[in-house]
C-alpha cells in the first residue's frame, strides 16, 4: 500500500533550502506571485562591526610581524603610512560605496552598470573571482594562522606537532557549522570574541608602552639605529612608501564591511530605494573600525619594533607571526599569554565569519540572477557547505601554510579596493562633484600602484586569483547551459489592448503566429498568414494574433515580461514582447494565456534556416536562433502534463 508520509530526505531538503523563496523549478516557481519577504529588522551597527571586525581586527595577530619583516626598524613609519592610506583613502572610498550601493553588492554593482550584455557579465564574474579569492583565502588563511598559534603555544607544541593541516580543517568545519546553525548566532559569537580580543590587546599595548617608557634606552637605541641606517626623515619616508605594499593586509575588512550592509539596522522610515538609516549606520561601522584599527596598528608596530629582537621575527623565531603573543608571554607571564593565545586563536578562527557572511551576501545576488548557479544557490545552508568544501580544498593545496596564501589574500584585497576607488571616482564625476572626483582619482592611483607593486613582488596571488576566476566562469557557463531550457520569466503583465485580443480569440481557438519583425509592412503580415495556412493546412476562417519578441539584453537570465497589444495596418493584431530570450518569452506567454483563459493555445513557427548547433549557440548567447524546438522544450519542462501543454506547430 502506498504511503502518504514524506520520506526523510524531504525534511533534510526543506531544512537545507529554508528561506529560499523559489524552491520549485520551472513554471510553477517562475510565474507564481512572489511571496512577500519577511521584514529584516537588522542588528545594531556596532554588532555588525564586530562581525566584520573579526577579519579586520584579527590582522593584529600577524600584521606587526609582517611590518617588522618588511620594513625592519622603519616598521612604525611604514605603519603610519598604512594608517594614512586607510583613513584618507580606503575609508572615504567605502563610505561613498555605502551610499551608492546600500544593498550589499558593494563596488561590483557600481561597476556592473558601466558595461552591458556579456561584457558586463564577464567583468562582474572577474571581480567576483577576486572577491572569492579575498573571502575564501580569509577563511583558510585565518584558520591556518589560528592553528599556527595553537601549535606554537609552549604548553601544546609537543602534543600538536605536525597536526596543523588537521587542526585547520577542523576549524573551517566548525565555522561552517556556526553558519549552518544561523546567522544571528554568528553575530553573537563575533561580539564576544571581538570584545575580549580588543580588551586583551589593550592590556598588552599598555604594558608594552610602559616597558618602553621605563626602559628609556630602547627609544634612543631605535632612533640612533634608524638614523644610521636611513640618514634623514625624507629617506625614511621614501623607503616606507616603497615597502608599504607589503603591509596591504592591514587594509582588509572594508569590502566585507559593505557586503554585510543589509544586516545593519536602519530607521523605521527606511525604504529599499533609500535606506538612509542603514547607510548612516554603515558609515559609523566603517569609521569606528578604521579608527580603532589605526590606533592599534601604530601602537603595536611601535612596541613590537622596540621590544622584540629583530631575529625573533624571522621564520623559526618565537615572534614570527605572533609578535603580540610573544610580548604577552614575556611581560605578563605564561598564564596571561595562554589566555591571549586562546583569544587570538578564537578570533583568527572566526575571522572567516565575516568572509563567509560576505560570500553568502554577494554570490547569490549575482550568479542565480545570471542563470549561472542553480536555484538552491539562493539558500544559505547549501552555499555554506559549498564554501566550506572549497576551504578544505584550498587548505589541502597550500598545506595550511599562512605565507603561501598571503600573496593571494593581498591581491584579492587590493583589487577590490582599487575597483571600489575607480567606481566612486566615476560616480563622483557623473554627479558633477569636481573636488571629490579629483580626490578619488588620486586615491585610485595610489591603490593601483600598491596593487601593481604587490603583483610584481608576489605574482602567485594573481595566479591563484586567476584560478578562482576561471573556476567561477567555467561553473557559471556550465550552469547556464544546464538551465537553458528553464522558464526564466518571473511574471507576465499584459496591457488592456493585449488582454482584449486574448479575450476575443479565446472565444474561438487561440492561434498565435511567432513572427520575427522585419519591415512590419502589410505585405509581411499577409504573406506570413498565407504561409502558415499553407504549411499547417489551417482553414481560412480561423484567425491569428501575431507575437513579436524584441531581445533586449540576452545576457540577462531572469526578468518579468510585459505584453503590449497593437493593431497594425487596420487589420493585424500584434502582441509585442521585450525579453532576453525569444523562446522563453513565447513559452511564458502561451502558458499565461492558458491559465487566464482555460483554453489550450496553439502557436505556429517557421523552421529556422541554418546549422542547428550554430542556431543553438545563437540562442544560448543572444537569445534567438533555434526558436521553435527550444520553445517546445521549455514548455515540456515547464508543463509535464501533455494534455495541458500548449501546442507547438512548425512548418
Amino acid at each position: 500500500m502506498a504511503t502518504t508520509e514524506h520520506p526523510p530526505p524531504s525534511r533534510l531538503r526543506a531544512w537545507m533550502l529554508e528561506g529560499l523563496s523559489d524552491m520549485g523549478k520551472g513554471r510553477q516557481a517562475a510565474l507564481r506571485p512572489a511571496e512577500p519577504e519577511p521584514v529584516h529588522k537588522g542588528q545594531r551597527w556596532w554588532r555588525v562591526m564586530c562581525l566584520t571586525g573579526v577579519d579586520y581586527f584579527s590582522t593584529l595577530g600577524y600584521q606587526p610581524g609582517i611590518a617588522a619583516l618588511a620594513a625592519g626598524l622603519l616598521s612604525p613609519v611604514a605603519t603610519i603610512v598604512l594608517v594614512v592610506v586607510t583613513l584618507a583613502g580606503a575609508l572615504p572610498v567605502y563610505r561613498r560605496v555605502a551610499e551608492e550601493s546600500p544593498h550589499g553588492e558593494g563596488s561590483i554593482a557600481m561597476l556592473e552598470r558601466l558595461l552591458t550584455f556579456w561584457k558586463g557579465k564577464l567583468f562582474v564574474l572577474t571581480l567576483l573571482g577576486f572577491a572569492a579569492t579575498d573571502f575564501l583565502i580569509t577563511i583558510t588563511l585565518s584558520a591556518a594562522d589560528a592553528s599556527t598559534h595553537l601549535v606554537e603555544n609552549p604548553h601544546l607544541a609537543d602534543a600538536l606537532h605536525d597536526r596543523q593541516v588537521l587542526i585547520t580543517l577542523v576549524l573551517i568545519a566548525l565555522l561552517g557549522a556556526v553558519f549552518l546553525k544561523g546567522f544571528l548566532e554568528a553575530i553573537g559569537v563575533a561580539v564576544a570574541l571581538v570584545g575580549l580580543y580588543l580588551a586583551l590587546n589593550v592590556v598588552v599595548v599598555v604594558t608594552g608602552l610602559w616597558q618602553v617608557a621605563t626602559e628609556g634606552h630602547v627609544i634612543n637605541d631605535w632612533s640612533t639605529a634608524l638614523t644610521a641606517e636611513h640618514g634623514n626623515v625624507f629617506a625614511m619616508v621614501g623607503v616606507a612608501l616603497l615597502v608599504f605594499p607589503k603591509l596591504a593586509l592591514g587594509l582588509s575588512g572594508f569590502e566585507t564591511g559593505v557586503a554585510v550592509m543589509p544586516h545593519v539596522e536602519g530607521d523605521p522610515d527606511d525604504t529599499e530605494a533609500n535606506p538612509k538609516g542603514r547607510i548612516r549606520g554603515t558609515k559609523k561601522l566603517l569609521t569606528t573600525a578604521a579608527l580603532i584599527m589605526s590606533v592599534f596598528l601604530i601602537a603595536t608596530s611601535f612596541i613590537t619594533t622596540l621590544l622584540i629582537p629583530e631575529k625573533e621575527f624571522e621564520p623559526g623565531g618565537e615572534a614570527n607571526g605572533r609578535a603580540l603573543a610573544y610580548l604577552a608571554h614575556k611581560y605578563l607571564g605564561n598564564a596571561f599569554g595562554t589566555v591571549y593565545d586562546a583569544s587570538t586563536i578564537a578570533i583568527l578562527w572566526f575571522a572567516g565569519a565575516s568572509a563567509m557572511a560576505g560570500l553568502l551576501n554577494l554570490m547569490p545576488r549575482y550568479l542565480p540572477r545570471y542563470g549561472m548557479a542553480p536555484h538552491w544557490a539562493r539558500a544559505v545552508r547549501p552555499m555554506v557547505i559549498v564554501f566550506t568544501l572549497v576551504g578544505f580544498l584550498v587548505t589541502w593545496i597550500f598545506d595550511a601554510d599562512v605565507d603561501a596564501q598571503g600573496g593571494a589574500y593581498a591581491t584579492g584585497v587590493l583589487v577590490l579596493i582599487s575597483s571600489a576607488a575607480i567606481a566612486v571616482t566615476i560616480a563622483a564625476r557623473k554627479a558633477g562633484q569636481r573636488n571629490w572626483t579629483i580626490a578619488f582619482a588620486v586615491i585610485s592611483a595610489v591603490f593601483l600602484y600598491v596593487t601593481v607593486a604587490n603583483v610584481i613582488e608576489r605574482p602567485d596571488g594573481v595566479k591563484i586569483g586567476a584560478c578562482f576566476i576561471a573556476g567561477i566562469i567555467l561553473v557559471s557557463l556550465l550552469s547556464r547551459l544546464a538551465r537553458s531550457f528553464e522558464l526564466r520569466v518571473t511574471s507576465v503583465t499584459m496591457d488592456g489592448m493585449a488582454q482584449r485580443f486574448v479575450r476575443d480569440i479565446a472565444s474561438r481557438r487561440i492561434r498565435f503566429i511567432a513572427n520575427e519583425p522585419d519591415n512590419r509592412d502589410i505585405t509581411e503580415y499577409r504573406e506570413k498568414i498565407e504561409q502558415i495556412r499553407a504549411d499547417n493546412d489551417v482553414p481560412a476562417p480561423e484567425d491569428f494574433v501575431f507575437v513579436e519578441v524584441t531581445v533586449l539584453d540576452p545576457s540577462e537570465f531572469e526578468a518579468g515580461l510585459t505584453v503590449r497589444g497593437e493593431v497594425l495596418h487596420g487589420r493585424y493584431r500584434v502582441l509585442t514582447l521585450e525579453s532576453s530570450s525569444v523562446p522563453n518569452a513565447l513559452a511564458a506567454l502561451v502558458l499565461h494565456v492558458r491559465d487566464t483563459t482555460g483554453c489550450i493555445p496553439h502557436i505556429y513557427f517557421e523552421w529556422t534556416e541554418g546549422n542547428p548547433f550554430t542556431n543553438f549557440l545563437r540562442f544560448f548567447l543572444f537569445g534567438q536562433g533555434e526558436v521553435a524546438p527550444v520553445t517546445r522544450e521549455v514548455l515540456r519542462e515547464a508543463e509535464p502534463d501533455r494534455a495541458r501543454r500548449p501546442r507547438v506547430h512548425v512548418g
